[in-house]
C-alpha cells in the first residue's frame, strides 16, 4: 500500500508531463488549421455559401477573396503617378497568391486609381506582401491602401497576432497575482497555474488533431475563447479542490487520506459544473453557423482537459507537496474547523451570512429589484450585425482604404454582389438589378472577354472593353453569372439593404435565382446568429435545468438557480449595452448576446453548483436554515476567489483588438463578478433561506424535515463537528 502512494501520484505526474513536453509546440500551430474568412462561417445551405461554391466555375480558379488597391493624390493624379500604379500591378501578378490583376482603373475626378487582384492561398500573407509591394518606389505624396474583403482578413489576422502569446501572459499574469494574493502563499499559484497550463496543452493537441482530419473547424475567436475558457475553469475547479484539501488536512494526519477524503467531497460539484458547462457549450452543435458551432466541441475538449488535470494531476501534486504547499501559512492536523455561523464569528462571511439570517427577504427583494432595474439596459442594445470594417479596433489600412474608396469610386466597386440565374433570363435579370436602388451597374461574366466580364441588360451603362466579336456570358449547367456593383460600401447597411431588395427583384424573374457575394455573406451571417440566439438560448435552459434537477433531487431549487442566473445575465447585459453606446460603438455582432448567454448560464451556474452542494451537505446535518449559513460562509471566500480569477481571464480577451471579443470580455467578466458578488452570495442564500426547507421540494430531505426526522441526523452532524 505505501508503494501505491508513492508510485501512483508518480505516474499520474510523469503522465502529464509528457504530454506537456509534446504537446508545447503546438501552441504556436493551432493558427495552422484555423480560418478567418467569413464565408467559411456560414452553413452550406445559406444562399451566399451556394452562390460562393459556384464561383470557381464561373470565375475559373481565379476565384479566392478580391483586394482592391486604391491609390490616391489630392489635386490629382500626375503621370507619374499611374505609370507607378501600372508598374505596381505587375509586381502583385507576380506574387505568390495572387492570381490575377486588373488594370489601373482611374476616378471620374481623376484623384484616384484602383488595382483589383483576386487572391488565394493563405489570404492574410498575401495581404503583407502585397503592402511590402506597394511601398517600393512609391511616389513622395501618394497614398496607397490595400484594402477590400482581403485587405480586412488580412487585419483580422494581424489583430489576432498575439493571441498565442500576448493574450496568454495577460490572463496568466492577471490569475497569478489573484492567487497570490488569495493564498498569501507563492507556491500554491505556481501549482494551479500549472495544472491550468498543462490542461491548455492537452486541449491544445486533440483540437489540432479534430481540426486537422476535418472533424471540427476552428478560428482564431474560437481559439482566444478556448485558451481562456480552459485556464479560467481549470484554476476555478483547483481552488475548489485545494478548499476541500486543506479542510481535510486539519482532520487527518495522513497526505493519503486527506486526498482520498478531499477527493470525495469534491468530485461531485466539481464533476457537476464541469459536465454543466459542457452539456451548455455543446447546444451550440445546433447553430447554422459554422463557426458558432465549432465552439461546442472546441469548448467541450478544454473542459474535459481541465477537469481531467484537476481530478487527477493537481492532487497528484499536491498530495506529493503536502502541507508545505501551503506555506506559511500550513494547515496543522488536530485544528479544529473554524465555527463560521457562531454569533461571535469575525469576518466577513460571518457578517454577510447574519445580514441574511436577520433580513432574509429584503436582501433578496433588493438585490434582485437591482438587478432586474439594471436589465433595463438591453433596451438601448443593437445588436443587428456591425460592417466589417468597425470589427478591427484601432488602426486599419483595409478601413481606411475602403473610405478612400466611397471617395472616389461606387463604395462597392471591386466587390460586386453575384447573381446567379437562369441563361434564358441573363437581359431579364440584369434589367431586374439595374432597377433596384443601390445597384449602379450590372455586368455577365464572361470568360472570352479580357476583363471577364461583359455588359448587361438593355439599359445597361457603357462598359469600356475592348471589343471582342463575339462577346458570350459563360453558361454553367444553364446558368449565368452576373456581377452588380453596389453604390454603398459592402458592409454598410445601405449595401445590406440593396442585396435584400436585389434578391427580391431577381426572383421575381427566376424563382431559383441566387444572390451571393461579401455583402450577402454578412447579411446571411446575422440571419443565422439571430437564428442561433432563438433556438440555442432556450435549449441551454433546458438542459441545465434537467442536470441541476438530478444533481440537487429537487424540482424547486433548481428553478430558482436557473431563474437567478438568468436575471443576473440580463442585468450584465444591460448594464453593458449602456456601456457600449456610451463608449460610442458602432453596435454588436448578433452573436454576441448568444456568446454571452451561453458563457455567463454555464459558468454562472458552477458557482451555485458549487454552493448548493455544499448547503445541501450541511443541510442533511444541520436542517436547511442553518445549513444555509454554513454553505455560504465555508464556500464564500473560495467561490468568490474563483468568480474573481474567472473574471479576470475573460477580461484578458480585451488585449484582443477586435470588437467582438472586447464585447465578450466586458459581459462575461462583468457578468462573472456581478453573479460570484451578488447572485450566490445575497440573493440565493436570502431567497433560499426565506423559503425554507421547502427549497427542497419533493426530495426525501425536504420529507424528512417536515416530518421532523431531521433531528437524528443533525444531531450526529453536531458531534461529528465535536
Amino acid at each position: 500500500m505505501r508503494t501505491l502512494r508513492v508510485v501512483l501520484p508518480a505516474v499520474v505526474i510523469l503522465a502529464w508531463l509528457t504530454l506537456a513536453a509534446v504537446g508545447g509546440p503546438f501552441f504556436g500551430r493551432i493558427s495552422e488549421v484555423a480560418t478567418n474568412d467569413q464565408a467559411g462561417y456560414l452553413p452550406r445551405s445559406a444562399e451566399a455559401t451556394q452562390v460562393n461554391e459556384l464561383r470557381d466555375e464561373f470565375l475559373g480558379e481565379a476565384t479566392g477573396r478580391p483586394a482592391i488597391v486604391v491609390v490616391e493624390r489630392d489635386g490629382g493624379l500626375t503621370d507619374a503617378d499611374l505609370a507607378w500604379t501600372e508598374d505596381l500591378a505587375g509586381r502583385l501578378a507576380d506574387l505568390d497568391g495572387v492570381d490575377e490583376v486588373s488594370p489601373p482603373i482611374p476616378s471620374e475626378d481623376g484623384d484616384a486609381a484602383e488595382l483589383v487582384a483576386s487572391t488565394s492561398g493563405e489570404v492574410d500573407e498575401t495581404v503583407a506582401a502585397m503592402r511590402q509591394a506597394a511601398d517600393v518606389d512609391r511616389p513622395d505624396g501618394l497614398g496607397v491602401w490595400v484594402t477590400g474583403p482581403a485587405g480586412f482578413i488580412g487585419d483580422l489576422v494581424e489583430a489576432f497576432a498575439g493571441i498565442d502569446g500576448f493574450l496568454l501572459l495577460v490572463a496568466f499574469s492577471a490569475v497569478f497575482l489573484i492567487l497570490l494574493v488569495v493564498y498569501r502563499s507563492p507556491l500554491l499559484p505556481v501549482v494551479v497555474l500549472a495544472t491550468a497550463l498543462i490542461a491548455l496543452t492537452g486541449s491544445i493537441i486533440a483540437v489540432w488533431l479534430l481540426a486537422k482530419i476535418g472533424a471540427i473547424d476552428i478560428n482564431s475567436q474560437v481559439q482566444g475563447i478556448l485558451f481562456i475558457l480552459v485556464i479560467g475553469a481549470a484554476t476555478d475547479y483547483s481552488l475548489l479542490y485545494i478548499a476541500r484539501y486543506r479542510e481535510a488536512l486539519r482532520d487527518h494526519e495522513s497526505k493519503w487520506d486527506a486526498t482520498w477524503l478531499a477527493l470525495r467531497r469534491s468530485i461531485a460539484p466539481i464533476v457537476a459544473s464541469g459536465g454543466t458547462v459542457m452539456a451548455g457549450l455543446l447546444c451550440m452543435l445546433l447553430s447554422e453557423l459554422n463557426s458558432n458551432r465549432a465552439l461546442g466541441p472546441v469548448a467541450a475538449v478544454g473542459i474535459v482537459f481541465a477537469l481531467a488535470a484537476t481530478l487527477t494531476l493537481l492532487p497528484a501534486v499536491m498530495l506529493a507537496i503536502g502541507r508545505a504547499a501551503f506555506w506559511p501559512q500550513r494547515p496543522k492536523f488536530g485544528d479544529p474547523q473554524p465555527d463560521l455561523t457562531s454569533p461571535d464569528a469575525k469576518g466577513f462571511w460571518p457578517a454577510v451570512a447574519r445580514l441574511v439570517s436577520r433580513h432574509a427577504r429584503a436582501v433578496w427583494v433588493i438585490s434582485t429589484a437591482a438587478l432586474l432595474v439594471a436589465g433595463l439596459g438591453v433596451l438601448v442594445l443593437d445588436a443587428d450585425g456591425v460592417p466589417q470594417s468597425d470589427v478591427v479596433l484601432g488602426e486599419s489600412e483595409a478601413r481606411d482604404g475602403q473610405e478612400v474608396i466611397g471617395d472616389h469610386f461606387p463604395a462597392g466597386a471591386g466587390n460586386p454582389a453575384l447573381i446567379v440565374g437562369a441563361e434564358a433570363d441573363l437581359t431579364a435579370l440584369a434589367d431586374a438589378a439595374l432597377e433596384v436602388d443601390g445597384v449602379s451597374a450590372v455586368v455577365a461574366v464572361s470568360q472570352n472577354s479580357p476583363t471577364g466580364t461583359m455588359p448587361a441588360g438593355t439599359d445597361a451603362p457603357p462598359f469600356p472593353i475592348p471589343t471582342l466579336a463575339p462577346l458570350e456570358p459563360t453558361v454553367v449547367d444553364g446558368q449565368v453569372m452576373l456581377q452588380a456593383t453596389l453604390e454603398g460600401a459592402p458592409d454598410s447597411d445601405v449595401a445590406e439593404q440593396a442585396v435584400t431588395d436585389l434578391r427580391d427583384a431577381v426572383r421575381a424573374v427566376d424563382p431559383d435565382a441566387l444572390v451571393g457575394g461579401y455583402t450577402a455573406t454578412m447579411l446571411d451571417s446575422d440571419a443565422a446568429s439571430i437564428h442561433d440566439r432563438t433556438v440555442i438560448i432556450p435549449l441551454v435552459l433546458a438542459v441545465i435545468l434537467v442536470i441541476l434537477m438530478l444533481l440537487l433531487r429537487s424540482i424547486l431549487a433548481p428553478v430558482l438557480l436557473v431563474t437567478s442566473v438568468i436575471v443576473s445575465f440580463a442585468a450584465a447585459l444591460g448594464v453593458a449595452s449602456v456601456v457600449f453606446a456610451v463608449a460610442g460603438s458602432p453596435g454588436a455582432d448578433p452573436a454576441v448576446p448568444l456568446y454571452g448567454f451561453v458563457f455567463l448560464v454555464a459558468l454562472g451556474i458552477d458557482y451555485n453548483i458549487f454552493l448548493m452542494t455544499r448547503v445541501r451537505e450541511e443541510s442533511a446535518r444541520l436542517g436547511t436554515r442553518p445549513g444555509i449559513l454554513r454553505g455560504l460562509t465555508v464556500t464564500g471566500g473560495v467561490i468568490t476567489s474563483a468568480g474573481i480569477v474567472l473574471a479576470a481571464t475573460f477580461a484578458a480577451l480585451a488585449v484582443i483588438p477586435v470588437l467582438f471579443l472586447v464585447q465578450i470580455a466586458f459581459i462575461v467578466a462583468f457578468g462573472v463578478l456581478l453573479d460570484t458578488l451578488v447572485v450566490r452570495s445575497l440573493v440565493i442564500p436570502a431567497l433560499s433561506y426565506d423559503i425554507g426547507p421547502a427549497i427542497w421540494w419533493p426530495s426525501k430531505l425536504w420529507r424528512d424535515e417536515r416530518a421532523g426526522r431531521g433531528d437524528e441526523s443533525r444531531r450526529l452532524g453536531a458531534q461529528d463537528r465535536a
